[in-house]
């Protein structure tokens, strides 16, 4: 209830009255009051007028909280339902023991700091509180396990378009840089981390973690050079709410697409005007072979397209491959 009524409140921008909550809701006069008074107490200015109802006074919108969420998330179903936590150990992990236990697509785990985030290859992501999104969506996808790396970059897709929504006349400065790296001024804003339960021609389910850096922040020392935060790159205050709320919806959308068909055909275009990387020198460090080339975009498949010295086209599967830019991270 809360969670509705504050959506109801935010959207009308002006007085709503309770008789028209209730009638909106199905619910008394008593249950509108008492909500909200709860929305108060959580810290939600809610100006009250005899004769004309309630009005959200614009918020400060440091705070994360079930709540906001709820109110701010308008997908079908992608993001509910919402678990929170003010700490947890890591969302990646909460959300595995969901998934186990028959949570269902869509369930979206939530933190406002976790005590043991993890990043790519074991590397441990620093997640303190107050400072960034952490967060893990629980998939059900009908795929081959084979396919699932695709679903990192739909989710790569999906946050840059969200930041971008935010940020409006400074979207063109957010780029994606293959596979899943969402970056800007030549360095990282965004780190995913997708894990799954399959057996050999069968997904039981998919989590794709994801860590944002939001506020302006000391990073540790040996990642200073590559990291960047939202608030400090474009000198902003971003709501972390309702960016995350934009993040989901971008990604309902373009998860239903992707599985239309199965793989990056129908977005593809829209990743590709994205990514820093394409029609620039690159150089990828496989663990088999390093070489320098010119990204030419993606392949159905998420597979970066790089041409050669001779003229050769290479498909490169994301896996353990790493690329950089010739100059720098990007």
């Amino acid at each position: 209830m809360k969670a509705k009524i504050l959506a109801l409140l935010r959207e009308r921008g002006a007085f709503v009255s309770g008789q028209e909550m209730c009638g909106h809701f199905g619910v008394s006069r008593t249950a509108v009051w008492k909500a909200i008074g709860q929305l108060k107490k959580e810290g939600y200015e809610i100006e009250s007028v005899q004769n004309k109802g309630y009005r959200l006074i614009e918020e400060d919108a440091e705070d994360l909280s079930k709540v906001d969420l709820e109110s701010r998330i308008k997908t079908k179903w992608a993001g509910k339902p919402v678990l929170f936590y003010k700490s947890i150990d890591s969302t990646n992990t909460a959300a595995k023991k969901l998934a186990e236990e028959g949570a269902c697509e869509g369930s979206l785990v939530v933190a406002d700091m976790q005590t043991a985030g993890r990043g790519r290859r074991g590397r441990a992501w620093v997640s303190p509180s107050g400072t960034n999104i952490y967060y893990t969506i629980i998939l059900r996808p009908n795929i081959e396990p084979d396919r699932v790396s695709m679903l990192t970059l739909v989710m790569g897709l999906s946050v840059a378009e969200g930041m971008q929504e935010e940020l409006s006349g400074k979207k063109e400065d957010i780029f994606i840089k293959w596979p899943n790296d969402v970056v800007t001024q030549g360095k990282k804003l965004v780190g995913i981390l997708t894990e799954l339960s399959a057996e050999q021609d069968y997904v039981h389910y998919v989590v794709i973690g994801v860590g944002i850096n939001v506020r302006e922040q000391e990073f540790a020392e040996e990642i200073r050079d590559r990291a960047i935060s939202l608030d400090g790159a474009f000198d902003v205050r971003i709501n972390r709410g309702r960016l995350l709320a934009a993040i989901m919806e971008k990604f309902e959308k373009n998860y239903e697409l992707f599985m239309q068909t199965k793989d990056f055909s129908l977005i593809k275009s829209a990743y590709e005007r994205l990514l820093v990387n394409k029609d620039n020198k690159v150089r990828v460090l496989d663990p088999r072979e390093e070489y320098e080339g010119i990204a030419r975009g993606i392949t159905d498949r998420g597979e970066l397209i790089v041409e050669k010295e001779d003229k050769t086209l290479i498909n490169v599967y994301a896996g353990e491959v790493s690329v950089r830019g010739i100059y720098g991270y990007t």
